[in-house]
């Protein structure tokens, strides 16, 4: 059982993989991953205001065809910039100010010239484009369009693109780095069927061509990938939550065949649910928009405002517990994962996909944190403790920046129990509960790096983390608490990578009661209880470390 849960847990790596391998051999290069992740002079100097996404969705042929408008504030003087949509889709113009520009190609990146563009005007253009978008084999996990049917039969369709990018099916500067501060998406849809998006319905247009016109429109920032479209047949049902900035919309879409079953599931977890994240990390972030919880044709993402849900309305992740203790069969692993992004990956996003551990620990670490509000303390710590036998240390969980190269899987569980080891540095759950929400406020609404959110913990926190942060994020191992016992004394000290490590840590020195020590990597020594021997010296388990007894 235990390479189950691991396979059901590696969601990271199999998402890292997606955004590499999945491409051709021609974009797998160098030169298109410098391309696709690095921020140059083409790509900063505009700043994105406002997207209209117009498309129609083709679900016979497969197809896209439509426009995006970029209304940009320039951030210098220019005369050409980049923006991104994949090889395989064309570019059918380009358009400014009722003129079409000239532009060249290089891989997934368009290079469009302009007269001279001042610093400080705003402006747009609109790209027309059309083609046939690839189609994942595996979502959410190698990206791009999900075309299936109902049990009825009816087109079930959607898209998740995280790590391949937005771009595999809309033209947008595909770069974490500079998230759109509002956005207009207009999905046509076959008639008959029903389109939800993200943000707040603006109403819908019959084309008279056997399409209806479904728009959507987000007031808050939002990163590339979390846009998205879900077409089928669904029933939709409303309420709301009396939460910390007032009350929030609740707005359920699930298939008309599924929502008998749909209600009842979903009801008992997202109240509890928004109450204990909020308690913890702050308001919902999107009170504007909403929250939307949609069923897809797929297992799951954190699309903002219009979280996508397939876990088959079963406890667990699919009836399985990721951390092997039974606290996940308690509740819905997809509805409370893919929620917690709306703090941590939509409210906060690292500006470079490296950084991705930032998303996934804090978000992992919510499942714990979900646990112990509604089973209690020691039920969230085994939950998190519980994970660990999912990761695997072979790689850090901090990628190659600039290439859109994410870290290793690790960054879900090894990110949460990193989390979870700061929590009993600071020793005070609630100076703890107010950094988490500290951080949602300063960064709110922000794209950061993990140094910011690492040098913000610190400072909260008044403790010396840096070396912390370099062992667990940018180093493969975890540290290794190496010790013996003789003659009532206790000898240990740190073997790790990062040199001059000093983390304190919570063992046995008497019996029955944990005392703190501050090893080094250096040998120290200390007195012991004479009842503690080497088969009953313990760490406190809340630390997520090696140990090994030194010959």
């Amino acid at each position: 059982m235990k390479k189950v849960f691991i396979a059901l847990a590696i969601l990271s790596s199999s998402l890292t993989m997606s955004a590499q391998d999945m491409l051709s051999s021609n974009e797998n290069n160098a030169r298109a991953k410098s391309l696709r992740g690095a921020l140059t002079d083409l790509r900063t100097c505009y700043d994105i205001n406002y997207y209209h996404l117009d498309v129609k969705i083709d679900i016979d042929n497969r197809s896209v065809s439509g426009s995006n408008e970029f209304a940009f504030t320039a951030t210098q003087d220019f005369e050409q910039l980049q923006f991104d949509l994949f090889e395989n889709l064309k570019v059918e113009k380009v358009v400014y100010k009722g003129k079409s520009l000239p532009f060249t190609r290089e891989f997934a990146a368009v290079f469009v010239k302009f007269p001279k563009i001042k610093k400080g005007a705003k402006d747009k253009f609109t790209v027309y484009y059309s083609g046939n978008p690839r189609v994942a084999k595996n979502a959410p996990w190698d990206g791009g369009f999900i075309f299936k049917k109902d049990k009825s039969g009816n087109p079930f369709v959607s898209v998740a693109c995280q790590g391949l990018g937005a771009s595999v099916w809309w033209p947008n500067k595909d770069h974490q780095s500079d998230e759109v501060d509002s956005m207009l998406i207009s999905i046509s849809a076959p008639k008959g069927l029903d389109c939800i998006g993200n943000g707040r319905s603006r109403g819908e247009t019959d084309l008279n061509n056997g399409y209806i016109k479904h728009n959507w429109f987000v007031s808050n920032p939002i990163n590339n990938y979390d846009v998205a479209f879900y077409i089928g047949k669904y029933a939709h049902w409303s309420d709301t939550y009396d939460g910390e900035d007032g009350k929030l919309s609740l707005d359920f879409y699930s298939l008309r065949e599924d929502s008998a079953k749909a209600r009842p599931h979903w009801d008992a977890d997202v109240k509890p649910m928004l109450k204990s994240f909020e308690y913890w990390f702050g308001p919902y972030p999107w009170y504007k928009d909403g929250y939307k919880l949609v069923q897809a044709p797929h297992l799951g993402m954190e699309h903002q405002s219009a979280v996508a849900y397939g876990n088959q309305f079963r406890k667990g992740y699919l009836g399985n517990d990721l951390s092997g203790t039974g606290h996940g069969l308690k509740w819905d692993f997809i509805t409370i994962h893919e929620t917690g992004h709306e703090w941590f990956g939509n409210n906060i996003t690292t500006k470079d996909i490296a950084d991705m551990w930032v998303h996934e620990g804090f978000t992992t670490y919510s499942e714990a944190l979900f646990t112990e509000s509604t089973q209690g303390k020691k039920a969230g710590e085994d939950y998190v403790i519980g994970q660990r036998r999912n990761i695997g240390n072979k790689s850090p969980i901090i990628g190659v920046y600039n290439t859109n190269t994410e870290g290793d899987g690790d960054m879900y569980n090894k990110g949460a129990n990193l989390i979870h080891t700061i929590r009993q540095l600071i020793d005070n759950d609630e100076k703890f509960r107010q950094i988490l929400r500290g951080l949602n406020k300063t960064f709110y609404h922000q794209t950061v790096t993990s140094a910011q959110v690492e040098q913000y913990i610190a400072q909260q926190s008044g403790l010396k983390l840096d070396k912390v942060f370099d062992q667990y994020l940018r180093k493969a191992k975890i540290p290794t608490l190496e010790y013996k016992i003789t003659d009532g004394n206790l000898q240990y000290r740190w073997v790790t990578d990062v040199k001059g490590f000093d983390m304190p840590l919570k063992v046995t020195l008497k019996a029955g009661q944990y005392s703190l020590i501050k090893p080094t990597n250096n040998w120290q020594t200390v007195k012991i209880d004479s009842s503690i021997n080497s088969d009953n010296f313990s760490v406190d388990r809340n630390f997520y470390i090696d140990v090994k007894k030194a010959e």
